[in-house]
Parts: structure tokens; sequence; C-alpha cells
């Protein structure tokens, strides 16, 4: 009897220890880790952040052509528009007074523009065309034209141009600007005309 009283409470307790784990909370198992399904998630965004990078850097090189493109595009505008304007100088014209082949102040100041631009531009050639409004014969007129060109030849000249590139020629009254009888008319075609014959491509700024 006093050893059944004294065993009795240590089942007891086992009994209630037993229960208590039996009814406690249960832990979840923890799955299993699938490391290729990572490793595959990783290299296609490795892949992907290539991609990107390698299209920028694409888009980056395509842009830098383009601007390259359009700076030599810019400059090449620029260069011939510039050339457009110093073959504009060389090639206006001047004017005389009547049965004149002095050279008038505007004409001196035409001629000096030219000076820089055929100096910096040597192997520039002219022509150098006289003429004449209808008054007079059309001998005495030829004559007056040749006069008129040799004038403005000779300013050149004089200020460095070298002789050999300028000729001279006379077309009297045959070539009119304009063809009618009054002053307004004549004062246009008593001129000089200056055509480029050589070297006149892309004439450079002075």
């Amino acid at each position: 009897m006093i050893v059944t009283s004294r065993v009795l409470p240590v089942v007891f307790a086992l009994l209630s220890i037993g229960a208590l784990e039996a009814c406690g909370p249960k832990t979840a198992p923890v799955p299993a880790v699938d490391t290729a399904a990572v490793r595959r998630a990783r290299e296609d965004s490795i892949a992907a952040e290539n991609q990107r990078e390698a299209a920028e850097a694409a888009a980056a090189r395509q842009r830098a052509i383009q601007d390259s493109i359009a700076r030599a595009n810019a400059a090449s505008d620029a260069a011939r528009r510039d050339a457009e304007m110093q073959r504009g100088t060389v090639t206006s014209v001047i004017n005389f007074d009547f049965d004149k082949s002095d050279l008038r102040d505007d004409a001196k100041a035409n001629l000096d523009a030219k000076i820089p631009v055929l100096m910096a531009n040597s192997d520039v050639a002219l022509r150098l065309s006289g003429h004449a409004d209808e008054r007079g014969s059309s001998e005495y007129n030829l004559a007056l034209g040749q006069r008129r060109a040799a004038a403005a030849k000779r300013y050149l000249v004089e200020r460095g141009v070298a002789d050999s590139r300028v000729e001279t020629t006379s077309f009297g009254e045959e070539r009119p600007l304009c063809t009618d009888h009054n002053e307004t008319c004549w004062s246009q075609n008593r001129r000089d005309e200056f055509e480029i014959t050589a070297g006149g491509t892309m004439l450079r700024r002075p």
C-alpha cells in the first residue's frame, strides 16, 4: 500500500505532461528551398539588366552618331553660306556716271570689299566686263566699256591683286540689264560686272 501511494502521483504527473504536450501547438514543417529556381531567377534578372544596359548604350551611340552628323551638316551649311557670301562680294557690280569711266566713291568701296576676299583666295581668277547704256554709237560704247573695265582692274592691281588674275573685256551696250529708255534704267546699264572664271568653288573668309 505504501508503494502504490507513492507511485501513483508520479504516474499521474507523467500522464499530465504527456497530455499537455499532445494538446500544445504543432510547428509547421519548413519547406525545402528550390535552389535551382532561385538561381534561374537571379540569372534571368541579370540577363534582363544586361539587355537594358546594352540597349541604352546602343541608343547613346546612335544619338552620338546623329549629333555628329548634325554638327557636320551644320558646319557644311555654314561654310557653304559663307562661301556664297564671299562670292557675292566678289561678283557684285559697280556702276558709273553717264559717259564716265572714273570710279565713284561707292564703286571704290565695293572694290575695297573684294580685295581681302581675293587676297585670301589666291587661286581665284576674274573676268571683268565693262558695259554702257544705249546712248552713243556702238563703237563708242564698246570703247567706254573697256575703259570702265580697265579702271576697275587697275584699282585692284594697285592694291595687291596680281595682274594675271584679272582679264578685261567690254560688251558696250550689247547686254543691258534694263531696256527702258530712261535714266533709272540707263544708270543700271552703266556698270562693270565681275565673273569668277577659276578657283571659285568654296571661297574662304579673309
